[in-house]
């Protein structure tokens, strides 16, 4: 099912507009209080992955301190689009912001990530090495009953393409393969943070804070989230306002983290980012199913799918926003 968003009945994606200056101006002077304040801290460190979230993230910290107080990283490795280096140099380039690569492919490789990761590929395809290509997709959550059912898609050296249902073992052993991959990036932002005495941004938009699209200790770890509060289409449009170059804004939203071209919602969220938002936000602001539905395109039936999806995530990455647990209380000072 592929209909276009509806613009009929009370509820639709106007709902999701805002005002791009106000909200520019809001987030800069947070950031700057919060930087100035709470993290007593220079200035601003971000990785640059070529995409919307990151661009916007970008733009408002050289508006919040200005760019010689912002400093990017690009951070590629060995199953990494080269478009998405490209692009975050475009951005840096944009701003005005001082940037370095920091390719971190030998890192991976010292630690096994492609060998571990292959490894659990190899259980289901014993011939899987030089020359294939894998991702990881998801069931749509039109169609399924609410259980997240995901598949391994495998690509041989001459293009064919195959799809095996995984099990367990083997989707959580490819997927702590590849959150290596989050994880290095950040230990890399937080040394040049700290040689800098900068903080972090992390970029993710409300869709994904929400829903835990993140790796605990990896993209999930940052000082400021500047848009965590933006519903994606609301980060679509601060970018048009804030000069982050068009291509960028054209480019689908990607992890750029399997070898194989992978979209968001084959990976995660099922649905594109613009049913999504209207559909969390549905379901954030008590709005009948029916209703998301007309915006959506979607009927109400596949509207309840969503949200018990949204929920499933909610219950399943709750432990992702969490510090850690102590046996007793320890005050704070």
């Amino acid at each position: 099912m592929n209909m276009p968003l509806a613009q009929t009945g009370s509820f639709s994606a106007a709902m999701l507009t805002i005002d791009p200056e106000a909200e520019a101006t809001r987030i800069s002077a947070a950031l700057r209080s919060q930087l100035t304040g709470t993290l007593r801290r220079r200035g601003l460190v971000l990785g640059l992955s070529g995409g919307v979230d990151s661009s916007v993230s970008a733009a408002l910290a050289v508006r919040a301190v200005g760019a010689k107080n912002v400093f990017a990283l690009f951070m590629p490795e060995d199953d990494s689009d080269p478009e998405s280096l490209r692009l975050g140099r475009l951005v840096a380039e944009t701003f005005g912001i001082a940037a370095v690569v920091e390719n971190i492919g030998p890192t991976l490789k010292a630690m096994g990530c492609y060998e571990r990761r292959d490894a659990f590929i190899r259980e289901l395809v014993p011939e899987y090495g030089a020359g294939w290509a894998c991702k990881i997709v998801i069931a749509n959550a039109l169609t399924n009953e609410g259980y997240n059912i995901s598949s391994l898609v495998v690509q041989d050296p001459e293009g064919k393409q195959s799809k095996l249902r995984m099990p367990p073992h083997v989707y959580l052993g490819i997927v702590a393969s590849t959150n290596m991959k989050q994880r290095t990036r950040k230990q890399v932002e937080y040394f040049h943070a700290d040689r800098l005495n900068y903080a972090v941004i992390g970029t993710p938009n409300r869709l994904e804070y929400d829903q835990g699209f993140f790796v605990k200790n990896g993209d999930g770890a940052a000082d400021v989230k500047p848009i965590a509060h933006l519903y994606k289409s609301q980060v679509y449009q601060l970018a048009a306002h804030l000069g982050v170059p068009e291509e960028i804004r054209r480019r689908p939203p990607t992890t750029d983290t399997y070898s194989l071209q992978q979209t968001q919602e084959e990976f995660y969220f099922s649905l594109p980012y613009d049913r999504m938002d209207l559909c969390l936000y549905g379901l954030n602001n008590g709005i009948a199913a029916e209703e998301v539905g007309r915006a959506a395109g979607l009927t109400a039936e596949q509207v309840g799918r969503v949200w018990t999806d949204i929920a499933s995530k909610r219950k399943t990455t709750r432990y992702l926003h969490s510090g850690p647990l102590l046996v007793d209380p320890v005050p704070e000072i």
